[in-house]
């Protein structure tokens, strides 16, 4: 694949992952596009007018039918004494029950805020057969573990601090228990609200004076992290909500585009790198692995560290940093090939249960305000989108048809609609036909060589033996003075060594021996 893409047309700017209101915070397609807090006050506000509204009109149905009843009783009443000598009719009973509404109104709201204060139970044996007595769930071995981290935590604070923050942790759980059959935004709210409450109370308590911003929010830390571990299971896609029918939408609309390559989605990353698509790897297994956590920091920190791996990616195929405008196409083409399980009730569950300043602020709030824009530009996803005719992305939709691949270029080992089996298969196949082309070139050559050598040899003796019939080899006896010279040599190599030679006074006188030296 080619590292330089054109861009397909996937473009965020910075500015649409903001708040809208203008707050500078990161906003959130969850939120309509406002920030956590922007999104509270603007719920609040809309919250607050559905309610006067809806109380303007009971009071004025309540109005008009008490009116039209009274006047029905004073119509009666004159009819049965026309003299007007009975006593007038009054409106305390009217009067005395619209207090009484009034006062309902009050309690419950009351009892909407305040904690609850009931006296402790006193030990009364259960009469009821143990069949019928209910089971107390056995807490599961991470909560069990989170719970002991926890009191670990405690102890390393002052023993008022530590006793005013489990008492209240304790006295939300308890809270949240009681509102099991309220709406998801409820319980939301109501977590929301407490996140609040403990960040002031840590800031400006006097149990708490002295400590830091940085033990501020790591006390935030260890508080979420111990209430969302207790009520992880009563909160995570919760059955009287619609979460498990979008996480089945988006799981087969992922489904249906297997086809979309990185080539339409203009993802600058380099297929043919062993290290970027080890990359690739750890990215798909860190977003996949986010629905295994069950605290919402943690699975932030999947989605932070799948977003580090992109990153990383990017850089390495580009020889230079990664921009923006290439996080994101690489971050939808990482949600195609991993189709997370859960996936929107993980964003849900996030966004409803996360401590708002790390979904404001941040890396982490960064990132994730990206993985919800590539899940709206999934759903979203179109023709256009993709720089394709409509009739395309109909055929590419249906499994009439694949992308072309310009070029004739061979599949690369990074599509999507591949599994990893296949995908390794792929790759070595490509590398055996390259073999194999290679080693055809080598046997090519050496049959090339053998037939030059064959000729150079024909050549040399045809050569060869041109001249030596140009110039034929006589051969000539030898002559007389020549024949005299080879019997002298003869003769000189068969005499004795003993026999008298001239040259023998030229030697030196033969060695004596001498005796030995004590």
């Amino acid at each position: 694949m080619s590292v330089r893409t054109v861009r397909k047309g996937i473009h965020v700017d910075q500015s649409e992952l903001l708040c809208k209101k203008g707050c500078g915070y990161y906003g959130n397609p969850a939120w309509q596009g406002f920030c956590s807090k922007c999104w509270r006050e603007e719920y609040n506000k809309a919250r607050q007018r559905q309610i006067q509204e809806d109380r303007e009109l009971a009071e004025r149905s309540a109005g008009t039918h008490s009116y039209s009843r009274l006047q029905r009783e004073e119509d009666e009443a004159y009819a049965g004494n026309p003299s007007g000598s009975s006593q007038p009719i009054t409106f305390a009973k009217f009067e005395e029950k619209k207090t009484q509404e009034k006062t309902s109104k009050v309690n419950t709201v009351k009892k909407f805020f305040s904690a609850s204060k009931t006296p402790p139970k006193k030990d009364v044996p259960d009469s009821r057969p143990p069949d019928s007595r209910p089971v107390m769930r056995q807490q599961s071995l991470e909560s069990q573990r989170v719970a002991g981290e926890f009191t670990d935590f405690l102890k390393l604070l002052r023993k008022p601090a530590a006793q005013d923050i489990y008492k209240r942790c304790r006295a939300c759980i308890e809270g949240m228990q009681l509102k099991r059959d309220k709406s998801i935004e409820a319980q939301s709210d109501f977590v929301q609200d407490f996140y609040q409450t403990m960040a002031e109370r840590l800031q400006c308590h006097s149990v708490f004076k002295g400590a830091s911003p940085e033990q501020v929010e790591k006390m935030m830390d260890n508080i979420e992290k111990f209430i969302m571990t207790r009520l992880y299971k009563n909160v995570f896609c919760p059955e009287h909500t619609d979460d498990e029918r979008k996480d089945l939408a988006i799981q087969k609309r992922i489904r249906a585009l297997h086809w979309v390559t990185p080539v339409l989605l203009g993802v600058p990353i380099n297929g043919d790198s062993p290290q970027v698509i080890d990359m690739v790897e750890k990215a798909i297994t860190d977003i996949i692995e986010m629905d295994s956590k069950r605290v919402p920091q943690d699975k932030l920190a999947c989605v932070t560290r799948c977003s580090k791996h992109i990153f990383n990616a990017i850089r390495v195929s580009r020889d230079e940093p990664a921009t923006a405008d290439d996080f994101l196409p690489t971050l939808i083409y990482i949600v195609l090939r991993a189709n997370p399980p859960r996936l929107q009730s993980n964003i849900d569950y996030i966004t409803r249960f996360c401590h708002p300043n790390r979904l404001m602020t941040g890396e982490a709030g960064y990132y994730f305000t990206n993985l919800c824009c590539a899940v709206a530009f999934i759903e979203k996803l179109d023709a256009h989108s993709l720089s394709l005719t409509p009739e395309e992305f109909d055929r590419y939709m249906s499994g009439q048809a694949s992308p072309h691949r310009p070029g004739g270029m061979h599949m690369s080992s990074t599509e999507p609609e591949l599994s990893p089996a296949l995908r390794l298969m792929n790759h070595n196949l490509s590398a055996l036909h390259e073999l194999h082309e290679r080693q055809g070139n080598v046997i090519a050559g050496a049959r090339e060589m053998e037939r030059h050598l064959i000729s150079w040899q024909e050549e040399v003796m045809q050569q060869v033996q041109d001249v030596v019939d140009k110039f034929p080899l006589e051969v000539r006896p030898p002559s007389a003075q020549q024949l005299q010279q080879q019997q002298q040599q003869q003769a000189a190599c068969l005499a004795p060594l003993d026999a008298d030679n001239e040259d023998d006074d030229k030697l030196p006188p033969p060695l004596l021996p001498q005796p030995a030296s004590s």
